[in-house]
Formats: C-alpha cells, sequence, structure tokens
C-alpha cells in the first residue's frame, strides 16, 4: 500500500473529490477537486467562507505515484468554483453567476458514450431548494472540458448532481442524481435515462421512498455488472443522526430497484456519513471505499465477492485523519490492477490545518 500526496499547500483547504470526478486511461489519470482558503473558525469544515474557492485537476500519467495539479479545463459560469456554493458567501458562488444571465444551456449535439477518451463532469450549485445542475464533456482526457450543459429538474425542488454516470451503448446513459425531497432539503436518489448521448433526458425511476424529515439518502455511486444488472451505493442519514451506506440493485435498466444490503453502518451518530465509491474488478470482484468519520477517522474500504450480496470486514486504507473532515473518496483501476482511492484527508492532531488531497493505491 501506498500513500500519495496530491495537492498540498500550506493555508489552502482543497476537499471533495466526490463531488467532481476521476478517470483512468491504463495509467492516466485526472481527478477533480476544489481549494479554498484554510480558516480555524470554520469548525467541522475548517474553510474561510468569505474567499472564493476555485476547481482544480490533476493528473499523473504514472498510474496515481506522481500528479501534476492544473486549473480545470473548462469554462464555468463566470470563472466560479464548481460545487461548492455552500462552502462560500452566496455572492461568491456559481448560482449567483447563473441568476446573472450566466446559465447553462442544453447540449447542442449528441456525444458518442463509447469515445474511447471521452469523460463526464457533473457539477450542481448548492445545496438547498433550487439547486441547479449541469454536465461537461470530454473527448481528450480531460485536456478540455465542453460545457456547461443544463441537466432538466425533473419536477424536482432541485436537483444536486454529482458524477454518476452509466454508459449503455455509444448513445444510451443512465445519469444517477440526488434530487431535493418534496420539503426542499437533501434529498433521494433518482435515476435519469437519455437516449441521444446527453442530449435530452428522462426521469427513470427513483430508488426508494422519499426519506423522512431529518433523514436523507443521496450522493450515488453506481457499477454496471456483466450481466447488465447495475447496483448503486448511497449515502444514508436517519432522522436519529445516525449514518450508513445502502446498495440497491436493478435488473431491468433501472426502471425497478430493490434494497440489497447495508455494507457499512456507522457507530458514532452525528457526522452525516460519507460517500462511497463502487468499482468493479477486472476479476468480478466489487470494491466500496468511503471515509470513516468514526473515531480514529480512517479512508476504509470494503470487497464483495458475490455482486454486492455480503462484504468483507473493514479495511483501513489511510489511518491518522485529525477530525471527521476527511473523505469523499473517488476510486479507479489502474493497468497492473492496483486501485487509486483519492479523497480529501487532514492529519494534525487537533484536526486543524489544511486539507489537502490524498491518494492511496493498493491491491484489494
Amino acid at each position: 500500500m501506498q500513500q500519495v500526496t496530491v495537492y498540498r499547500q500550506p493555508g489552502r483547504f482543497a476537499g471533495w473529490p466526490a463531488n467532481y470526478g476521476m478517470w483512468a486511461w491504463g495509467d492516466e489519470l485526472v481527478l477533480c477537486f476544489v481549494a479554498g482558503y484554510h480558516d480555524s473558525q470554520g469548525r467541522f469544515h475548517a474553510r474561510d467562507v468569505s474567499r472564493p474557492f476555485e476547481t482544480l485537476q490533476a493528473r499523473s500519467l504514472d498510474g496515481g505515484e506522481t500528479w501534476r495539479v492544473e486549473p480545470f479545463a473548462g469554462r464555468t459560469p463566470r470563472g466560479r468554483a464548481l460545487s461548492a456554493d455552500e462552502h462560500m458567501l452566496p455572492e461568491l458562488g456559481v448560482a449567483a453567476a447563473i441568476a446573472a444571465g450566466d446559465a447553462p444551456l442544453p447540449s447542442p449535439r449528441c456525444w458518442d458514450l463509447q469515445h474511447p477518451d471521452l469523460a463526464v463532469l457533473c457539477a450542481r450549485t448548492g445545496l438547498a431548494a433550487g439547486v441547479q445542475s449541469f454536465f461537461y464533456v470530454s473527448i481528450d482526457r480531460c485536456h478540455c472540458w465542453q460545457g456547461p450543459y443544463a441537466l432538466p429538474m425533473f419536477g424536482q425542488t432541485g436537483i444536486a448532481a454529482r458524477t454518476d454516470v452509466l454508459a449503455l451503448n455509444e448513445s444510451e446513459a443512465l445519469v444517477l442524481l440526488t434530487a431535493n425531497k418534496t420539503d426542499g432539503h437533501e434529498g433521494r436518489v433518482l435515476c435519469a435515462y437519455s437516449a441521444d448521448g446527453l442530449r435530452t433526458f428522462t426521469l427513470r425511476a427513483f430508488i426508494g421512498p422519499e426519506p423522512p424529515t431529518g433523514a436523507f439518502a443521496i450522493m450515488p455511486a453506481s457499477v454496471r455488472l456483466p450481466s447488465g444488472a447495475i447496483l448503486t451505493a448511497i449515502r444514508c442519514r436517519g432522522a436519529d443522526n445516525t449514518a450508513w451506506i445502502d446498495l440497491w440493485r436493478s435488473d431491468d435498466v433501472a426502471h425497478t430497484w430493490r434494497h440489497i444490503g447495508r455494507p457499512v453502518a456507522f457507530g458514532q451518530p452525528g457526522h452525516a456519513g460519507n460517500p462511497p465509491t463502487l468499482t468493479l474488478l477486472a476479476d468480478g470482484r466489487l470494491a466500496l471505499t468511503y471515509g470513516n468519520r468514526d473515531a480514529p477517522y480512517t479512508i476504509a474500504a470494503r470487497l464483495s465477492t458475490d455482486e454486492g450480496a455480503t462484504w468483507s470486514g473493514e479495511r483501513t486504507l489511510r489511518a491518522g485523519g485529525g477530525s471527521r473532515d476527511l473523505g469523499y473518496p473517488r476510486t479507479v483501476c489502474r493497468a497492473d490492477g492496483s486501485l487509486v482511492t483519492a479523497y480529501y484527508f487532514n492529519d494534525r492532531p487537533d484536526g486543524d490545518g489544511e486539507r489537502f488531497i490524498g491518494a492511496t493505491i493498493w491491491r484489494p
């Protein structure tokens, strides 16, 4: 197991890869994240809300062992950071730019979803009622992003997208999204369908019932199995402030879903859990990775040999977290079969200090 630093700067707060995406072409990897500024008064998320975040991407050409950080290679509304409005004053966010007239439009073309150098990135404004979402497409391994292109609201009180796109063939795709509940709060998961290369979308199905007041089911992470079945891992919080990860399965291309298990149940209430990643390995096993905000604060993984019906015990990928402010991973498989799991982390014993982007290279 190898620990790598992707981005770490004194005085900065880098975070939340799960909100963006990570892509692999053999040993060429690209990871998106945001960076703002550290502020000890930020408490749990120790960031300075009075200063803007910026969207960055990091590229590795050697399977994640070394990284070069570069600006996000696309246009954002008025240059604002993507998917970070809740971490800044309102006037600094994407929602303000959109309200001022710089709004994404639907994609004017049908994209080839089996292009060998394709990447799709989903983004959003904030989290509250009225949140809007959009996406970008790259066909040159993230050297240039086309977009932003609007995602519909699907009749919901808000759509808070993070990247979870399953290409079915060159023109059809499923896009799994977090919708705000009828009361405007986070959230429940829905599956949208595109038949024309992400040009238009329809609502296919919700995954599970709407959670009750104070609870949520958000941030899906999905894989398509060789059989065609789809598995989706979902970050959940109960009305009693407990947190867990649920697993759902569809055998009819996302028209209907059934709950098949709870791979992770966090033991300490009050931290709202952490989003999962779900990765299909070459030998058919599944890897589930997540930040464990229970003390002692780790990045963790579990493996399944039976399509998610049962899971191994927890494996620690990185120990030494300084507080619950960590996780939000993304995981990809590199050319030699090793996995690269990227996340944000803090390692000061008092839980203060900069938040940085780290990665663990590991054999499942």
